[in-house]
């Protein structure tokens, strides 16, 4: 039988899924590439977008784990590894730079793009941890909103291992105001929470294959719930931006130049790594972990919380 495609946002996937669901026949959930910019414009965020495919995915998991399991008994080690896989793993180097991401992600900030960071979001198996409601520039430091999130699942994100929930239109919003918790089970660096009600009834959960992709706005209303699964579900959090951008501190935080021309100088550029867990690149790494440290925790009452530890 013929495969269902479509061009959509959150409203037709739905009324597809339905669709598919009364016909007993199997779902493409692919988003063509030339309607990003408008689904982005309008909702805050486009998904599901296929990225790379079941061997590459499963490839680049073993990889981290490999990683993980290498630094098992050096929790700083480790820490670093979960923050910054590109610059210390050439398989997550190359993800960031891979051509569909770069496509998807230069249709709505153009050809020029660095990435800020790409922290992996990780909830082991029958596990609390959650992210509270939030919007990622609140406490980027950085100086303008021309960034994108593109979070790359490499393992199922579903409803019962803690997909991401958005709220369709809130990056239309300004930045609202977000109170710290420190709550030891939310994967966030402060805990931070939004200060102001959300209406869930509007959330849509945000479900991904291994190998697929959700991009989202700075000024987007997100989270997530704990992981009641028998898998451990990880994602990988690539924050482009554009090269005018830079530090409201004026400190020159560490990045990758992954696409077009940056003619700005205003970060460091990391150059790709040549090997796996090098020790000049985890120094890098520790370099640029104090300028996450003072920018994330800025005005916080402590440091000691998820994130660059």
């Amino acid at each position: 039988m013929a495969e269902i495609s479509f061009r959509c946002g959150w409203i037709s996937v739905a009324f597809k899924r339905t669709i598919a669901r009364s016909l007993n026949i199997g779902l493409s959930m692919t988003i063509l590439t030339s309607t990003i910019a408008a689904d982005y414009e309008r909702d805050g965020f486009v998904f599901p977008l296929d990225i790379i495919g079941e061997d590459e995915t499963r490839a680049i998991r073993a990889d981290l784990e490999a990683a993980e399991a290498e630094c098992a008994d050096q929790s700083e080690k480790l820490a670093i590894v979960r923050s910054y896989p590109a610059r210390l793993l050439p398989s997550f180097d190359a993800l960031i730079r891979h051509p569909r991401l770069i496509d998807a992600a230069a249709r709505i900030l153009g050809p020029d793009l660095m990435v800020w960071g790409s922290g992996l979001f990780i909830k082991e198996a029958n596990t609390p941890n959650y992210v509270s409601w939030h919007q990622d520039l609140n406490y980027w430091g950085l100086d303008d909103i021309d960034k994108v999130t593109a979070w790359v699942a490499l393992s199922p994100a579903t409803v019962d291992s803690g997909c991401m929930r958005f709220i369709p239109g809130s990056q239309k919003q300004n930045l609202a105001a977000h109170v710290d918790t420190f709550a030891e089970n939310n994967l966030l660096s402060r805990g931070q929470e939004l200060a102001v009600d959300v209406d869930e009834s509007k959330a849509v959960d945000i479900v991904l294959r291994p190998g697929q992709t959700s991009l989202h706005h700075g000024h987007l209303f997100h989270a997530s719930g704990p992981n009641r699964t028998d898998d451990r579900r990880i994602g990988v959090a690539i924050r482009y931006i554009k090269p005018s951008m830079q530090q409201e501190s004026g400190d020159r935080s560490l990045t990758a130049h992954v696409s077009g021309e940056d003619n700005f100088n205003h970060f460091t550029v990391a150059p790709p790594p040549t090997d796996r867990l090098r020790e000049s690149d985890l120094a890098l790494c520790r370099q640029d972990m104090e300028i996450k440290r003072r920018v994330l925790y800025a005005g916080a009452e402590s440091d000691k919380g998820q994130r660059y530890r």
